[in-house]
């Protein structure tokens, strides 16, 4: 047996263990999933953690004559600043220690608070100002009707959505409520849209497992 055929019998067999949940919990599929979370773990310790940040990140800056790439000739100088991040990372393992375990609160109140004001910045800079922008249209675009009415439904819409966020007045009145309802529904439409192709790109994987259960491995199609 060849390892490409090995590999596709163990592809399978994992496969049909995972499978086998659809009548209840059972040993092989704890093995599978078992496996499945150990190799991950493994996997992304070992070459994402360590080899694409880990190392040349941080060691590499405090140690570059160890951890240094090489055929790069004269290793740079060592960065000490990088102590820092060393000495906060460190503290994390006191986590294990539940009578030292305070001493990690250091380093997760620092990752918060960057951590939070760099998403803010980030959100308003990517994601807040582009779409006021892009909600900044004209209503009426001479010759171009449905990019009019697209226009239009935009405006109106963002309108209806913040203003069924405004919780300081109730939403009573015709006007108010038929502006709250109209916002809601263009939500409702957007979550489902959304849940849609999250459930699409489900089915698209399970349909990729198919066709390597019948075509790679029992080979009928």
């Amino acid at each position: 047996m060849t390892m490409e055929s090995l590999t596709v019998w163990v592809g399978a067999a994992m496969t049909l263990c995972l499978f086998s949940f659809l009548w209840g919990d059972n040993r092989a599929f704890r093995f599978a999933e078992n496996l499945f979370v150990g190799a991950s773990a493994g996997y992304y310790a070992s070459t994402v953690y360590f080899h694409a940040v880990l190392r040349p990140l941080l060691l590499a800056r405090l140690w570059p004559g160890l951890f240094g790439a090489a055929g790069q000739g004269a290793p740079p100088d060592a960065e000490p600043l990088f102590l820092v991040p060393l000495v906060l990372g460190c503290l994390m393992l006191f986590r294990l220690s539940p009578a030292r375990a305070w001493l990690s609160r250091a380093t997760v109140g620092f990752y918060l608070g960057v951590g939070t004001g760099l998403t803010v910045v980030y959100s308003i800079q990517q994601i807040l100002i582009p779409q006021v922008r892009k909600a900044i249209t004209p209503l009426w675009v001479p010759g171009a009707p449905w990019t009019s009415v697209s226009n239009v439904i935009m405006t109106f819409g963002t309108v209806a959505c913040l203003f069924y966020f405004f919780f300081s007045t109730e939403h009573r009145g015709r006007v108010r409520a038929a502006t709250a309802r109209f916002g809601i529904t263009l939500l409702m439409i957007g979550f489902g849209a959304l849940f849609g192709a999250a459930v699409m790109g489900r089915i698209s994987i399970l349909i990729g497992r198919f066709q390597f259960l019948l075509s790679d491995w029992l080979g009928i199609w």
